[in-house]
Protein backbone atom coordinates (compact mmCIF):
# COMPACT_ATOMS: atom_id res chain seq x y z
CA UNK A 1 0.00 0.00 0.00
CA UNK A 2 1.64 3.19 -1.19
CA UNK A 3 1.39 6.10 1.22
CA UNK A 4 2.38 9.69 0.55
CA UNK A 5 2.54 12.30 3.29
CA UNK A 6 3.14 15.95 2.42
CA UNK A 7 4.42 18.61 4.78
CA UNK A 8 5.92 22.07 4.71
CA UNK A 9 3.04 24.23 3.59
CA UNK A 10 2.18 27.51 5.25
CA UNK A 11 1.44 31.20 4.94
CA UNK A 12 4.19 33.36 3.45
CA UNK A 13 4.57 36.72 1.77
CA UNK A 14 5.22 37.29 -1.90
CA UNK A 15 8.90 36.77 -2.68
CA UNK A 16 9.44 34.31 0.17
CA UNK A 17 10.45 30.66 -0.11
CA UNK A 18 9.01 27.38 1.11
CA UNK A 19 10.12 23.78 0.84
CA UNK A 20 7.52 21.06 0.60
CA UNK A 21 8.32 17.47 1.48
CA UNK A 22 6.61 14.24 0.45
CA UNK A 23 7.49 11.13 2.42
CA UNK A 24 6.73 8.01 0.39
CA UNK A 25 6.35 4.45 1.68
CA UNK A 26 4.87 1.10 0.79
CA UNK A 27 7.12 -0.07 -2.04
CA UNK A 28 10.34 0.59 -3.88
CA UNK A 29 9.95 3.38 -6.41
CA UNK A 30 12.43 2.39 -9.05
CA UNK A 31 10.82 3.07 -12.42
CA UNK A 32 8.28 5.46 -10.95
CA UNK A 33 7.75 9.17 -11.42
CA UNK A 34 6.97 11.43 -8.48
CA UNK A 35 4.91 14.50 -9.24
CA UNK A 36 3.68 17.65 -7.56
CA UNK A 37 0.31 19.10 -8.53
CA UNK A 38 -1.66 22.00 -7.11
CA UNK A 39 -5.26 23.06 -6.98
CA UNK A 40 -6.48 26.58 -6.27
CA UNK A 41 -10.08 27.30 -5.20
CA UNK A 42 -12.42 27.06 -8.16
CA UNK A 43 -9.72 25.80 -10.49
CA UNK A 44 -8.71 22.44 -11.85
CA UNK A 45 -5.76 20.54 -10.47
CA UNK A 46 -2.65 21.45 -12.44
CA UNK A 47 0.77 19.96 -12.94
CA UNK A 48 3.68 21.69 -11.18
CA UNK A 49 6.74 19.46 -11.40
CA UNK A 50 7.84 15.84 -11.66
CA UNK A 51 10.97 13.78 -11.19
CA UNK A 52 12.01 10.35 -12.35
CA UNK A 53 12.81 8.38 -9.24
CA UNK A 54 15.55 6.30 -10.85
CA UNK A 55 17.31 8.68 -13.22
CA UNK A 56 16.41 11.99 -11.63
CA UNK A 57 15.10 13.63 -14.80
CA UNK A 58 13.01 16.67 -13.91
CA UNK A 59 10.04 18.34 -15.56
CA UNK A 60 8.36 21.66 -14.79
CA UNK A 61 5.29 23.64 -15.69
CA UNK A 62 6.16 26.85 -17.48
CA UNK A 63 4.57 28.87 -14.68
CA UNK A 64 7.12 27.65 -12.12
CA UNK A 65 10.20 27.07 -14.26
CA UNK A 66 13.18 28.93 -12.81
CA UNK A 67 11.48 29.41 -9.44
CA UNK A 68 10.70 25.88 -8.25
CA UNK A 69 13.07 22.93 -7.96
CA UNK A 70 12.04 19.31 -7.49
CA UNK A 71 14.47 16.80 -6.00
CA UNK A 72 14.45 13.44 -4.29
CA UNK A 73 16.41 11.73 -1.54
CA UNK A 74 16.42 8.01 -2.24
CA UNK A 75 17.77 7.13 1.21
CA UNK A 76 14.84 8.91 2.86
CA UNK A 77 12.25 7.99 0.21
CA UNK A 78 11.33 11.65 0.13
CA UNK A 79 10.61 14.11 -2.66
CA UNK A 80 11.03 17.84 -2.17
CA UNK A 81 9.67 20.91 -3.89
CA UNK A 82 11.76 23.99 -3.22
CA UNK A 83 9.66 27.05 -4.05
CA UNK A 84 11.39 30.41 -4.38
CA UNK A 85 10.12 33.85 -5.36
CA UNK A 86 6.60 32.84 -4.45
CA UNK A 87 3.71 34.78 -5.94
CA UNK A 88 0.10 35.16 -4.79
CA UNK A 89 -0.96 33.07 -7.80
CA UNK A 90 1.01 30.14 -6.34
CA UNK A 91 -1.60 29.92 -3.58
CA UNK A 92 -3.14 26.44 -3.69
CA UNK A 93 -3.28 23.05 -2.05
CA UNK A 94 -0.20 21.16 -3.19
CA UNK A 95 -0.38 17.42 -3.72
CA UNK A 96 2.31 14.81 -4.10
CA UNK A 97 1.56 11.87 -6.42
CA UNK A 98 3.22 8.75 -7.81
CA UNK A 99 2.89 6.99 -11.17
CA UNK A 100 4.59 4.04 -12.85
CA UNK A 101 6.75 5.11 -15.77
CA UNK A 102 6.85 8.66 -17.05
CA UNK A 103 4.59 8.88 -20.08
CA UNK A 104 2.24 11.87 -19.82
CA UNK A 105 3.74 12.76 -16.45
CA UNK A 106 1.85 16.10 -16.58
CA UNK A 107 -1.56 14.40 -16.55
CA UNK A 108 -3.09 13.91 -13.12
CA UNK A 109 -5.15 10.93 -14.30
CA UNK A 110 -1.93 8.97 -14.81
CA UNK A 111 -1.19 9.03 -11.07
CA UNK A 112 -2.98 6.36 -9.00
CA UNK A 113 -1.47 7.36 -5.67
CA UNK A 114 -1.93 10.73 -3.98
CA UNK A 115 -1.12 12.41 -0.71
CA UNK A 116 -3.60 14.38 1.35
CA UNK A 117 -2.26 17.77 0.26
CA UNK A 118 -0.69 20.72 2.03
CA UNK A 119 -1.91 24.31 1.88
CA UNK A 120 0.37 27.04 0.54
CA UNK A 121 -0.86 30.60 0.88
CA UNK A 122 1.11 33.54 -0.52
CA UNK A 123 0.01 37.00 0.53
CA UNK A 124 0.74 40.11 -1.53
Amino acid sequence: QVQLVESGGGLVQAGDSLRLSCAASGRTFSGYTMGWFRQAPGKEREFVAAISWSGGSTYYADSVKGRFTISRDKAKNTVYLQMNSLKPEDTAVYYCAVMLGSINYYTSARYPYWGQGTQVTVSS
